[in-house]
């Protein structure tokens, strides 16, 4: 049995804002002309589906809770049913989101379009939450992450990590600004924000790496979360827990699409949690699903061979 494949704790994962992800390229990006595209993938993205996807490619398995309506919610859920993933639907009245995403072939660049989800009426996205109660195992993992589409408060990953909390199970979440504040209060297992994410959690400039270590360093004293991941793009990534600072450098692949790579890094994390893995063997499992997807052209997710091999480069660091 490989590593990927070893037996874990039961993981659900929560998309409350999914989005059918379009991807295409075309030459040149210019204002005022039709612009002649290639080939269109389409995928069904948001933070924890993606999540869900990250993980099967390693081997595991997970629940994906996710809400979907409209024409382009039945195109979703065709998407993900031919996946295999299994995955619970919360019907909604307005129509899922889109996000479209061009690349630029003459100069490499891309270019990200994330449009707004529907408006959630108060019965949907306590819907949603009703199932995770129904869902969330014992001791087991839950995965929530993406924004939160128009009508949801603030407080919903919050009402989550509540919810986790409960069931003595380990909440991670993925947001930013208000949601993840108010999620923090309930105390979190993992976090991984951007270094403007976190410089915003503490209200404080955070422009050197010491500093940002010790802002780190404060939430998890604080008993808002046991481990900080922060990401620093070019630069690696750093994981803060109570008892050590890891750093990892990023490792060496050439970026083709940034699509999904924060996604692909926690599914990475979560995994060797829910495994019993170490702090240091889940980090170093992150960044090799983060390059493994960075690598990757559109919204395709790295596969267990490529990771597998990133993890013996950064093993090697």
């Amino acid at each position: 049995m490989s590593d990927d494949a070893r037996p874990h704790a039961p993981i659900l994962t929560v998309t409350v804002n999914p989005a059918l992800d379009v991807t295409t390229s075309t030459e040149r990006v210019v204002p005022e002309h039709k612009l002649r595209c290639g080939g269109t993938r389409l995928d069904p993205g948001g933070g924890g589906v993606n999540v869900s996807r990250a993980i099967r490619n390693l081997g595991g398995i997970t629940t994906t809770l996710y809400t979907a309506g409209g024409p382009t919610g039945q195109a979703y859920r065709q998407l993900l049913e031919a996946e295999g993933l299994p995955a619970r639907v919360i019907p909604i009245a307005g129509s899922t989101r889109e996000s479209f995403t061009v690349d630029e072939d003459s100069t490499g660049q891309q270019f990200r379009f994330v449009l707004q989800g529907p408006e959630l009426a108060e019965r949907e996205w306590q819907a949603v939450l009703n199932a995770v109660d129904q869902d969330l195992p014992e001791g087991g993992y839950i995965v929530a992450s993406g924004s939160l589409p128009p009508g949801v408060p603030d407080d919903f990953y919050a009402r989550v990590a509540r919810l986790a909390s409960r069931r003595g199970a380990h909440a991670i979440i993925d947001a930013s600004g208000p949601s993840l504040r108010a999620a923090l209060d309930e105390h979190v297992h993992v976090v991984a924000p951007s270094r403007r994410e976190l410089a915003e959690l503490v209200d404080a400039d955070i422009s050197d790496l010491d500093t940002q270590i010790h802002a780190a360093q404060q939430l998890i004293a604080d008993g808002r979360s046991a481990y900080v991941a922060l990401t620093l793009g070019g630069a690696g990534a750093v994981l803060v827990s109570q008892d050590e600072v890891l750093q990892l450098p990023a490792a060496p692949v050439t970026v083709r699409s940034t699509v999904g790579a924060g996604d692909a890094f926690l599914a990475g994390m979560v995994l060797r949690l829910a495994q019993g893995r170490g702090g240091a063997e889940a980090f170093r499992t992150a960044m090799a699903c983060g390059a493994a997807t960075a690598a990757l052209p559109g919204t395709a997710l790295g596969d267990a061979a490529t990771v597998a091999r990133l993890e013996e480069v950064l093993a090697a660091a």
